[in-house]
């Protein structure tokens, strides 16, 4: 089994940056696709970037894509997210998750693990 740990956010003005981490224990973390999500008050969770087992290929939705970068370092057992150019309707708790299998455009329902979540409040 994986767990997850996500870290990193925090209060950040308009047009910042934040790296997101995803520290993941267990011994079968290179077998897992990882995604990252996010839920804004009052909005349901959505999928946010996926990124698959080595790394070698990522996707992003719309609403993200040109500011946000996932990537993962193996050795280090971590995933991460890049964010720049920070917008309030960024605003949200951020997770990441785990799924056995990499999709460009993945669905909740697979991924097995998830964190905890870490806030990413963006002033106005």
């Amino acid at each position: 089994q994986v767990q997850l740990v996500e870290s990193g956010g925090g209060l950040v003005q308009a047009g910042g940056s934040l790296r997101l981490s995803c520290a993941a224990s267990g011994r079968t973390f290179n077998s897992y696709a990882m995604g990252w999500f996010r839920q804004a008050p009052e909005k349901e969770r959505v999928w946010v970037a996926a990124i698959s087992l080595s790394g070698a290929r990522t996707s992003y939705a719309d609403s993200v894509k040109g500011r946000f970068t996932i990537s993962r370092d193996n050795a280090k057992n971590t995933v991460y997210l890049q964010i720049h150019s920070l917008k309030p309707e960024d605003t949200a708790v951020y997770y990441c998750a785990a799924s056995p299998r990499y999709a460009s455009s993945p669905i909740q329902d697979e991924y097995l693990y998830w964190g905890q979540g870490t806030q990413v409040t963006v002033a106005s």
